[in-house]
């Protein structure tokens, strides 16, 4: 018993006390509040800034020491290492029969040994750098950003940028991990909580109004947990009710980004542990939609579902990542045509990531969840832009298929990613035998000599192909 009462003890746990008193009215009061309301102090702009001036001094200095030691320095690509020409396959054909022979070109009929050219080249660029498997891995950086996830990695350089190495890591460890992670347990604390205790009101426009506002202010700490410095575009083209959200998907906190400026009803697959725990607790409160593991293949009970919803004008927008797998935010990828379909108006939102203050792309197959989380809260920042466009319809004779690359379209231009016409799972799955098959016929025509209208035909027809 004289243990618990000697005075260096006693000392220990004052000090304790006083020092989470400290620590959570520091948090409630420059950050939990101020998310509550919607209010920011600039602490986190000026952060950013600060980090970039960091960030480009440290590049300076590893140019500066790359060079002094004759070191060929690793600069990374952006987008692509090969040069290619946005020209047709008919076109590149005719190119090098052009170049190899004189003859009327529309009229030849027979297959040429110069054919072998583009095929041999484009097998050789395909295996060098193709477009499609390089959107799956964490895009490179052209600068080192103090964190060891570019292929800089840490090297000695100078005893100054060692030393502001190891201040990083004791910072983002030390001091922004603990933060953030006490952050994230207080705002989905509060979210389950609240959405409970707000879905035993009775239905009608107090609950409403009170399930927006918890929703907000939940989803708001959240974003504070991950140090998130966002900026909106447009507001005035934010989603309404009775429409559908649509957004290129990056990462599982692109959810977080959206919502922490408007409320959205969810869709997605009833999940066990603490995920349901936090989606039992949601639906209470708003009309999200989750469908069971056996449902979610049944495309017809899918989009009944989702029509029964938009046509309720008094019910949140849906939010929906179309691609149904997360991309490394360089390019947007086929759009599932099954939200396309209800005829409800689609409003596009694009979302850009900054890689240089923390990479948002979560490589499904390489982490867990929990390995991820980590790592986005062991980070710098995650700073991104969001634009909200107009809100579009489908025109008169327009399919599914054709709308949706129309949506996906403008939303790979609005953010600056590159529009491809492959499937996301591919990640996944390999191509198609029909697929191959398809392209197999489409070469074999264009090298007999197929006509311009025949071969564009075919092209339209394989395009239709893909995204069935």
């Amino acid at each position: 018993m004289e243990l618990f009462f000697n005075p260096f003890d006693n000392l220990v746990c004052i000090l304790l006390g006083i020092s989470f008193t400290v620590w959570f009215t520091l948090l409630l009061v420059f950050i939990i509040v101020p998310a509550i309301f919607g209010v920011s102090f600039g602490i986190r702009r000026l952060y950013m800034k600060t980090l970039l001036k960091v960030f480009e001094w440290a590049t300076l200095r590893i140019e500066r020491g790359a060079k002094e030691k004759n070191h060929l320095l690793y600069k990374p690509y952006s987008n692509a290492i090969i040069a290619k020409e946005p020209t047709s396959l008919e076109e590149e054909i005719k190119e090098i029969r052009r170049s190899g022979s004189n003859k009327d070109l529309d009229s030849a009929t027979e297959f040429e040994l110069s054919d072998i050219f583009y095929f041999a080249r484009r097998g050789v660029e395909s295996i060098m750098d193709d477009e499609v498997t390089k959107r799956f891995t964490a895009e490179e950086l052209k600068s080192w950003n103090l964190l060891t996830r570019s292929n800089y990695n840490f090297h000695y350089i100078s005893l100054r940028l060692t030393v502001l190495w190891g201040l990083g890591l004791l910072i983002r460890y030390g001091f922004l991990l603990p933060l953030r992670v006490t952050l994230a347990f207080t705002g989905v604390g509060l979210l389950v909580f609240l959405t409970s205790v707000v879905g035993l009101l009775p239905n009608g426009r107090m609950k409403n109004f009170l399930s927006e506002k918890v929703h907000l202010m939940c989803y708001r700490i959240c974003v504070r947990a991950l140090t998130a410095i966002i900026t909106y575009h447009d507001s005035e083209n934010k989603p309404k009710n009775g429409g559908i959200c649509v957004a290129n998907h990056t990462s599982p906190i692109d959810v977080i980004i959206l919502a922490s400026d408007g409320c959205y009803a969810m869709v997605g697959q009833i999940h066990g542990g603490l995920m349901g725990v936090i989606q039992r607790s949601m639906v209470k409160a708003c009309p999200h939609i989750w469908f069971e593991r056996s449902e979610v293949k049944d495309r017809h009970l899918v989009a009944k579902r989702l029509s029964d919803h938009v046509e309720d004008k008094s019910k949140l927008p849906i939010l929906i990542f179309p691609e149904g797998t997360c991309i490394n935010n360089t390019s947007v990828m086929m759009f599932k045509k099954g939200s396309f379909e209800i005829g409800a108006t689609v409003y596009p939102v694009a979302i850009k990531y900054d890689p240089r203050f923390g990479d948002a792309f979560w490589n499904s197959s390489k982490f867990g969840m929990v390995n991820y989380l980590l790592r986005m809260m062991s980070s710098w920042a995650i700073v991104c832009s969001v634009w909200y466009l107009p809100p579009m319809s489908r025109e008169e004779g327009e399919d599914a298929v054709q709308f949706a690359n129309r949506v996906k379209a403008a939303i790979a231009r609005q953010g600056g990613l590159v529009d491809l016409l492959w499937d996301g799972e591919m990640k996944r799955a390999k191509v198609k035998d029909t697929c191959e098959e398809e392209q197999q016929k489409l070469c074999s025509k264009m090298l007999v000599g197929t006509r311009r209208t025949e071969s564009n035909l075919r092209l339209l027809e394989l395009d239709k192909m893909w995204k069935t």
